[in-house]
């Protein structure tokens, strides 16, 4: 697919109809890690139902967020200081937690989010995060299996 310039469909009959298309996964974890910048309710629309959106879920919330899924939604409210530190036994579970890493920062003035999987800074593309706050001004650095 990637060498194609665009599709061709042929057919003699006119399309029509609706199509659904499930919510992204990437985007909606960044979302949901995104809602710590704003004190208050966030609520995304077409979330799927995966188990990664619930391991964030569970991040959120152990960071002081209360958060209610819906059908297809999730609703994220964030308390006016939220915690500060994502222990390693949920961000063990998925890469997408250290998502988290920037909009703690930017709220709290300070995060400790442990290494995803416990791997070294620089082996699995993460140290754009750390070089990305230190432009914005932040004294980024690992520290027992934390940043």
């Amino acid at each position: 697919m990637a060498s194609l310039d665009r599709f061709r469909v042929v057919g003699g009959a006119q399309l029509r109809g609706e199509v659904r298309i499930t919510g992204a996964k990437n985007s909606v974890l960044k979302l949901m890690a995104a809602s710590l910048l704003a004190t208050g309710k966030t609520t995304i629309t077409n979330v799927p139902d995966i188990a990664d959106v619930d391991i964030m879920a569970d991040l959120l919330t152990r960071l002081g967020c209360t958060v209610v899924r819906g059908q297809d939604q999730v609703t994220i409210d964030v308390p006016a200081v939220p915690a500060h530190r994502a222990d390693y036994d949920l961000v063990r579970k998925m890469r997408a937690s250290i998502n988290v890493l920037g909009p703690l920062v930017a709220r709290v003035g300070k995060a400790e989010v442990a290494l995803p999987g416990g791997d070294a800074i620089g082996s699995r593309g993460l140290d754009f995060h750390i070089k990305g706050l230190e432009a914005l001004g932040a004294n980024a650095h690992i520290e027992h299996g934390y940043v």
